[in-house]
């Protein structure tokens, strides 16, 4: 066993609450205002997992949902006094906020930036009308691109989460709804395939999708479009001017505390010289009366590094295995070997890198190291 190396921190806070639950959400979200004493269980909350800091600086954090942006400023205000109490932030941390289009008020933005919030990601998911109909989405086409341009008034960094592979929808729409979001000049753009998860409206009425070499081909149209824009696809779904930290912090397996009903987090314990895994109280009610904490260590941490890392556009190096989870990486050997001979896997130098074809078939590269 080689020693882990603590890696970089960051802070996931989720929010639970929605004006409306999306019939593809399979995220923790509920409708309701119901919404007292969330702040201080917050907070209560990192107060259980201080020692899960270990001297490091806070790298990132990412308020996520639900929709965060219902928030009101007195509760954000609240809730970074208290984080600024407990944590120290890096110099150059990125904060992020997520909201919907529907929810989006010009002076409580211009509020939250003054409080903290330096980056913002907003969840358009189409600029076509009739999509954001069958999404189930609150928002119209015109309240998403005026979101979207205040947003870039307000902020120097925000990202557009976009969808394709929906409903009736052709390759022709999905670009368009792509370069209307170029044409807004955001620094990150989220450009991903709407799937079908379990326990969703959608997974009891699944709506009729395009075949699956459309959606392909509709993807690697949309990926070339974005990449002729300078966007970098630095992950599957991820293109950026500005890169985000928090992102590629997952993907490298970094360390990441969750606070908020249902969040999970990822700790290295260095004296221990193992990883958990850490699961908030999904009901919120319960969340805030008494929110219980399971924690489990994690068994198969060769897999769970290399279902991260292979996501990496640019692929990670080989040091970087052993850092993280403390094993030596001849001890994937064999199966990295299938993976280069099966082309989905190349080595340039002492970095792993998946191929072309390896981020086409990318569950099948991942498979291989279970």
């Amino acid at each position: 066993m080689m020693n882990i190396t603590l890696p970089p921190l960051s802070l996931y806070i989720h929010y639970p609450w929605c004006v409306k639950k999306c019939p593809y959400c399979d995220f923790n979200s509920h409708e309701g205002n119901n919404r007292d004493g969330y702040i201080t269980a917050l907070l209560n909350d990192l107060d259980q997992e201080l020692s899960y800091v270990q001297n490091r600086t806070i790298h990132s954090i990412f308020i996520g949902g639900g929709t965060p942006s219902l928030m009101s400023e007195e509760d954000l205000s609240k809730l970074f006094e208290g984080l600024r109490l407990r944590l120290n932030f890096d110099e150059n941390i990125e904060i992020t906020l997520e909201t919907n289009p529907g929810t989006f008020e010009i002076e409580k933005f211009k509020a939250f930036k003054q409080i903290g919030i330096n980056r913002l990601s907003i969840g358009v998911q189409s600029f076509n009308d009739q999509n954001l109909k069958t999404l189930g989405r609150i928002h119209s086409a015109e309240e998403a691109l005026n979101a979207c341009i205040q947003a870039g008034n307000i902020f120097d960094n925000f990202n557009i989460d976009l969808m394709y592979g929906l409903q009736a929808q052709t390759t022709d729409e999905c670009l368009s709804d792509l370069q209307q979001a170029l044409d807004l000049n955001p620094t990150h753009i989220s450009f991903y395939q709407l799937t079908i998860e379990p326990n969703t409206l959608f997974a009891k009425f699944p709506p009729i999708l395009p075949k699956e070499d459309e959606i392909f081909s509709m993807g690697e149209a949309g990926v070339n479009l974005l990449e002729q824009h300078g966007f970098s696809r630095y992950e599957v779904s991820a293109f950026g001017k500005i890169l985000s930290k928090h992102n590629i912090n997952y993907w490298e397996f970094g360390d990441y505390i969750g606070i908020g009903a249902g969040a999970h987090g990822k700790i290295t314990l260095a004296q221990e010289q193992k990883i958990i895994r850490t699961l908030k109280s999904k009901a919120p009610k319960d969340y805030i009366e008494n929110c219980k904490k399971a924690t489990e260590a994690i068994e198969n941490i060769t897999f769970e590094f290399m279902l991260n890392a292979l996501r990496l556009k640019q692929g990670f190096d080989e040091s970087l295995f052993s850092s993280r989870t403390g094993k030596p990486l001849s001890l994937i050997h064999d199966k990295l070997d299938k993976a280069k001979d099966l082309e989905l896997l190349k080595q340039c130098g002492s970095k792993l890198i998946p191929t072309q074809k390896g981020y086409d078939f990318l569950n099948d590269l991942q498979e291989l190291f279970l």
